[in-house]
């Protein structure tokens, strides 16, 4: 490594303890991310025109273990760092986008759950969001001589012209009367109701005064209205970000299933055709839910259309342009760079303390060759594993030899169980890239 960072014992902790779990981790990403520049690039071209008030959708698309949990985890912190805010979501079958069973109002309650800032980036954030709101009316009423009301009414008047603005608009009215009056009760049933937990139009109506609340059908509109939302409180956007897209290709009765990818195509409409202010779809899955022409994604003729893969897009050309981004399979050399991150990441950032010389690294690599083959490029999750493995046996046992060590390292071959996912790239020059 030719730079000399110290990396903070919370994140290196956090980094290695979820590595060797199986999982990706939730800070530090930007430690142990090597590359993946064509695909940053366009993201942040994406965040950009978010941030001008249009939309974006894309489609992360990839093997289990191809790094697609680690990208959108990636792009996540991008966001917080660009001042969008972001709310995310792992697809289950208890989540859906379509839905008459709670499915899609458990999507947006998890979501939401989620809803993060710059500030908050663990999460929880939508009361933050909220009072950020108030605080800036404040501000202009002080500013302008003009009752909070007026101005909280004036600014959220926009709201009114999507489904469901009016009634989002008179929920976060109520939030400010709680605000402005010290009651508590009310900014809380506020927060509850904008997160989705309200299940009944009387329980809506009793706490709040308004006739509806957020439910299976209306779930997707109340994101394009918290897209507007966030924006009039001061951020850039909104980035929703949905995993373990494939559990929608799953869903075995075919009605339901398409109607999922209906809503799907719906949302990828309004991204395409710009009816949508601040607001940006990242959604992953595996290449069965894009491809397969009986039930994924290609089975639907419409979704197909427009989420074809550029024809002239072979071997060395690539199009990030499109609305589908394919995780490319890792080379020898993007892992060899991983393991030096590793490497620096278990030492906390100091070259000194490295476990391993250089030379231990080729020879790891060589040894997960001849053991599981051209598979670890594709799925490094089991060699990662044990190569952090094998630098916890070191720590604690001075004495020991990595050469020895080494032929009793057995990498297993099983991934298509584990949920973790890592990139990197081959650019060696971006070793060094930083959020």
């Amino acid at each position: 490594m030719s730079q000399q960072i110290k990396i903070r014992a919370k994140e290196r902790n956090a980094i290695i303890t979820s590595l060797r779990s199986g999982v990706v981790p939730r800070i530090g990403l930007q430690h142990i991310q090597v590359g993946r520049a064509l695909e940053v690039k366009n993201i942040l071209n994406d965040i950009e025109t978010v941030a001008d008030g249009g939309s974006s959708f894309r489609l992360v698309i990839g093997e289990y273990g191809s790094g697609k949990t680690f990208f959108m985890n990636l792009v996540r912190t991008v966001a917080l760092e660009k001042r969008l805010v972001t709310v995310h979501a792992d697809m289950t079958p208890e989540r859906r986008l379509h839905s008459t069973k709670g499915q899609g109002q458990a999507l947006y309650k998890e979501l939401v759950r989620n809803l993060a800032t710059r500030a908050k980036p663990e999460g929880g954030a939508l009361a933050s969001v909220v009072e950020k709101f108030i605080s800036v009316a404040l501000q202009e009423s002080r500013r302008d001589g003009v009752e909070a009301s007026q101005i909280i009414h004036t600014r959220l008047h926009g709201l009114t012209e999507l489904v469901g603005g009016y009634d989002f608009a008179d929920v976060i009215n109520a939030y400010w009367k709680g605000h402005d009056s010290g009651n508590e009760q009310l900014k809380d049933d506020a927060i509850r109701w904008l997160r989705g937990e309200f299940t009944t139009k009387t329980e809506a109506i009793s706490a709040l005064g308004v006739r509806t609340f957020i439910n299976d059908s209306s779930m997707y509109d109340y994101l394009k209205i918290l897209s507007r939302f966030v924006r009039l409180a001061g951020y850039d956007g909104l980035l929703v970000c949905v995993d373990e897209m494939v559990n929608i290709y799953k869903i075995n009765h075919s009605v339901s299933r398409k109607n999922n990818y209906e809503q799907l195509l719906r949302i990828l409409n309004d991204a395409l055709q710009g009816n949508c202010e601040g607001l940006f779809f990242l959604m992953g899955g595996t290449p069965d839910f894009l491809f397969d022409a009986r039930r994924g994604l290609f089975s639907y003729e419409a979704l197909q259309s427009r989420l074809a893969i550029n024809s002239f897009a072979s071997g060395e050309y690539v199009d990030m342009s499109g609305p589908v981004i394919n995780l490319a399979k890792l080379t020898p050399e993007d892992m060899y760079l991983l393991l030096e991150r590793l490497r620096h990441v278990f030492a906390s950032g100091l070259q000194e303390k490295y476990a391993l010389p250089d030379e231990a690294l080729t020879k790891f690599l060589e040894h997960c060759h001849q053991n599981i083959g051209q598979a670890y490029f594709e799925t490094p999750r089991n060699t990662i594993k044990a190569f952090l493995d094998l630098l916890a046996i070191l720590e604690q046992n001075p004495n020991a030899s990595w050469t020895e060590l080494l032929h009793s390292v057995s990498v297993e071959q099983d991934y298509a169980d584990s949920d973790m996912e890592l990139v990197t790239s081959n650019d060696d020059e971006l070793a060094t890239f930083r959020i």
